[in-house]
């Protein structure tokens, strides 16, 4: 018990990068997935925030809900931001302009800002090596403008852009697999987490700031809103959403995948779906093909973990 007192400590110091004060709805996972990940970075940080819940809520004026140095960027380009912000900085300190503190560039965005219309920005930041971390916080949706649907949305959930009715199912594509697109630009760390897991988490955040070289983490981050679920249910839908394989968690360290927790055996998928609003007009038809891919997938990632 000593060991473990002595192990919280270290993951989970005091400062605040998100401040009490913020907007956001009650039950965001997002907004406790930032909190986590903003202590698990400290202060030496200057973080590029797009477009999205998060900077709606935190910042509006006369005030502010962060407590490091933050900058408010288009939907589009907070891997752009960012990549000049660490460019800058290494500039300043080949001039002497400025002491090397070792200052990390980090970019936040929704899942809109990642795999969207920021993607185009994220992956030229990656190509050239920039070293900085980027997280998206995934809510699955563009939550902060109607909850509009996103590449990033499930098959099958209702949104105001891919509503269910007679004729429709909701979201008629599959979620991009954007952790896997990260991969493929060959990065030192790409990671996936879950504020419902927050030691996990923020030893990933650690990870991914600690890198020479391009870092990127996926948080899912619950939202009570957009999904239509009970606030007090976000944490409990983070664990299920990896419980029954729809989120898993692994990282992948210079290529090399490893799972983080494998809760094998998978969780009926109908655990996960059933609690939330916008999968509730699914057939069991309709249920039993994402039980099928769910299963599919995470044996594909299960293989990739086996032969790294």
């Amino acid at each position: 018990m000593e060991n473990y007192g002595v192990y919280t400590a270290r993951l989970a110091p005091k400062i605040d990068g998100l401040a009490p004060g913020h907007r956001a709805c009650v039950g965001c996972g997002e907004a406790l997935a930032v909190r986590i990940a903003c202590k698990a970075m400290g202060e030496n940080i200057i973080v590029s925030n797009a477009t999205g819940c998060m900077e709606v809520v935190s910042s509006q004026l006369p005030v502010t809900a962060w407590d490091i140095p933050w900058i408010h960027t288009l939907f589009e380009n907070a891997a752009a931001v960012a990549s000049g912000v660490e460019s800058a900085l290494k500039v300043m300190v080949r001039k002497g302009r400025r002491p090397d503190k070792g200052t990390k560039a980090v970019a936040m965005a929704g899942d809109g800002g990642t795999s969207d219309i920021g993607l185009q920005a994220l992956s030229g930041a990656l190509e050239r090596g920039h070293d900085l971390l980027f997280i998206c916080f995934d809510n699955e949706a563009y939550m902060n403008t109607g909850i509009q649907r996103s590449s990033a949305t499930p098959f099958g959930a209702s949104t105001t852009t891919s509503p269910a009715g007679k004729k429709s199912i909701g979201q008629k594509t599959w979620k991009k697999n954007m952790p896997a697109i990260a991969v493929a630009h060959d990065i030192p760390y790409v990671a996936t987490a879950s504020p419902s897991y927050p030691f996990d988490m923020m030893e990933k955040v650690k990870k991914g700031l600690a890198v020479n070289g391009p870092a990127y983490i996926h948080v899912l981050s619950v939202c009570p809103t957009g999904w239509r679920s009970a606030p007090d249910l976000s944490v409990r839908l983070g664990r299920l959403a990896v419980q029954t394989g729809v989120f898993p968690l692994y990282e992948v360290e210079n290529g090399k995948y490893k799972l983080s927790i494998d809760p094998s055996p998978l969780r009926p998928i109908q655990d996960y779906l059933k609690l939330q609003g916008r999968f509730r007009h699914l057939s069991e038809g309709m249920a039993k093909q994402i039980q099928d891919r769910v299963i599919n997938e995470y044996e594909k990632l299960k293989q990739k973990c086996t032969c790294s």
